[in-house]
């Protein structure tokens, strides 16, 4: 296939966009002849009709859906590409993407990323930060998608360079009339007697929980799988299930929400602690050595 060009790309989003090639030419100034003309050659370029012809407008087939979401990824990365080299045309002091695991960026990362910036000496530096599960967290950072990474140091980071950053602990999460919410502490075996909600199966978390249930000849009953810890407690209030989540996250939260109760987890590795990681030092640019030594300074003792 020949490249594929980003004006007919972004014109073809704006035509599924508005459901009308007039309306997609008026946002874009350009008649809609000249659009139909792109669109014509874009169908016959990829070899399949992309639109349905209606009487009061277009729809995209099957194939036109499945490229509408790839044109957007590709406009995407286009703009972030246009937003990095702007910066440094701009005379920015540099550009710094960071993958981070859902508990680092619900937790503390945010904030700290926040108060690195706010120093007169960051202000020119751009900080992209993306939540991803840990294992892509690591692979992103090997292949050079991120500069650093932040995750659980449990995590298999063989081949990068880790430096500690900050803790937390993980508690059960249980609605306030549950079987468990009267204990002062719980086994993590306890909880498996009962419906977990949990985070998407290869995330940090719910890797570790599979390990310990295998090791307990047990397995986590998921009744539902959400995508991160506020939606868990909130099936945790409604009654739904009980749910393993960092106290650090769960207390304000749990204040906020009635009916749930937060108990101890008893178990040695309740306790987590977090890395930042990257591919080495010396690659790094200036900009992501100085937010590394930021992130890592906090690092309880």
């Amino acid at each position: 296939m020949r490249d594929l060009d980003l004006t007919t790309l972004r014109l073809f989003v704006s035509v599924c966009e508005t459901g009308n090639i007039a309306r997609a030419g008026e946002k874009a100034s350009i008649v809609g002849s000249a659009i139909s003309k792109r669109l014509a050659q874009l169908e016959d370029q990829v070899g399949t009709p992309l639109l349905v012809r209606k009487r009061h407008g277009v729809l995209p087939t099957a194939a036109g859906q499945t490229l509408l979401e790839h044109a957007r990824g590709m406009l995407d990365g286009a703009a972030r590409i246009e937003r990095d080299m702007q910066a440094y045309a701009a005379g920015g002091r540099g550009q710094v993407r960071i993958f981070a695991s859902v508990s680092a960026m619900t937790e503390s990362l945010a904030d700290d990323v926040a108060g690195f910036l706010h120093k007169p000496a960051h202000r020119s530096i751009r900080v992209d930060l993306e939540e991803r599960v840990s294992p892509e967290i690591v692979r992103g950072v090997r292949e050079g998608l991120a500069s650093i990474g932040v995750c659980w140091d449990a995590t298999d980071h063989a081949g990068l360079q880790t430096r500690p950053y900050r803790k937390d602990t993980l508690c059960v999460a249980v609605p306030a009339r549950h079987p468990l919410a009267a204990r002062k502490s719980v086994r993590f075996e306890h909880t498996l007697d009962y419906e977990h909600v949990s985070l998407p199966v290869n995330s940090a978390v719910q890797l570790l929980l599979q390990r310990h249930a295998g090791q307990l000849g047990r397995t986590v009953n998921h009744r539902i799988v959400v995508t991160n810890f506020e939606a868990a407690l909130r099936v945790v209030r409604a009654g739904l299930a009980v749910s393993l989540v960092p106290r650090q996250v769960a207390e304000p939260a749990g204040g906020a929400i009635d009916g749930i109760r937060l108990i101890p987890l008893a178990e040695p590795w309740a306790d987590r602690r977090f890395i930042v990681c990257y591919r080495d030092a010396a690659s790094l640019s200036p900009a992501a050595q100085s937010l590394v030594h930021h992130l890592t300074a906090l690092a309880p003792p």
